[in-house]
């Protein structure tokens, strides 16, 4: 299986600096934190200094602290980043990221606790795969990275959750969901796979042979455009609401 012999699009050539940057996903957190954006985008007041702490805790929490849980459980990336600075940049970066929620919500509403402890859970019930498993669905996904992150990023502007909030969450979930759906097949392919072979007979007698590349194509294309168009979301709120 060739498929570039990489274990994501993203990922950079394996070995050195290459494996911390690729350890980012950078596209899916890039992402996940333009729902934080949209989230804060919506609130009734624009409060660009708190949307810049959730950012950084989140960027911390899921950039960073999430995803090297993820790679210490099973290495699914196959980086070389020794087991003890995973788990030192998971500690890190999980503990600055729940300080920061802290002194949020010590700072302006305690009821941020709620997101922060939620949050902390399901970084390491989630990518850990704690509880037998129980977590580490579509369903969770689509709700601890889409919907947390875009209700965190409302009601640390707001201090309450209002219809568009909930409707807005739904909006995250669902656009999550499809990327869970999509990088799986992906993910399957690229990781797992040994061979992909066969062929696709047209009804005009044509014969297409199917490689990975033919599994491949589709969603992550899919996966890419949905990346940018989170992204793009987020800043025309972000220039909307800044003008």
């Amino acid at each position: 299986m060739s498929a570039e012999a990489r274990p994501a699009f993203y990922a950079l050539a394996p070995g050195g600096w290459r494996d911390y940057v690729t350890l980012l996903h950078a596209p899916y957190t890039l992402w996940h934190l333009s729902y934080v954006v949209v989230g804060a985008a919506l609130a009734p007041e624009w409060r660009p200094g708190r949307l810049g702490l959730a950012l950084v805790a989140f960027f911390l929490g899921l950039g960073v602290g999430a995803h090297a849980l993820d790679e210490l459980h099973g290495r699914p990336l196959g980086t070389a980043i020794p087991s003890r600075v995973l788990v030192a940049l998971a500690g890190a970066s999980l503990a600055a990221g729940v300080g920061i929620g802290i002194a949020a919500a010590a700072s302006y509403d305690l009821w941020l606790l709620a997101f922060v402890g939620v949050g902390a859970f399901l970084a390491l019930a989630y990518n850990l795969e704690l509880l037998g498993g129980r977590l580490h669905s579509d369903a969770w996904f689509a709700l601890a990275w889409g919907a947390l992150p875009l209700l965190t990023g409302y009601f640390s502007a707001a201090g309450r959750i209002r219809a568009e909030a909930l409707v807005a969450a739904l909006f995250a979930a669902l656009f999550s969901f499809a990327q869970r759906v999509l990088s799986t097949q992906v993910r399957r392919i690229r990781r797992r796979a040994a061979t992909v072979t066969g062929t696709i007979e047209l009804r005009d007698g044509s014969r297409e042979p199917i490689g990975p590349e033919t599994l491949l194509a589709a969603p992550e294309t899919a996966l890419r455009a949905l990346a940018a168009a989170a992204i793009a979301l987020a800043v025309a709120l972000a220039v909307l609401r800044a003008s």
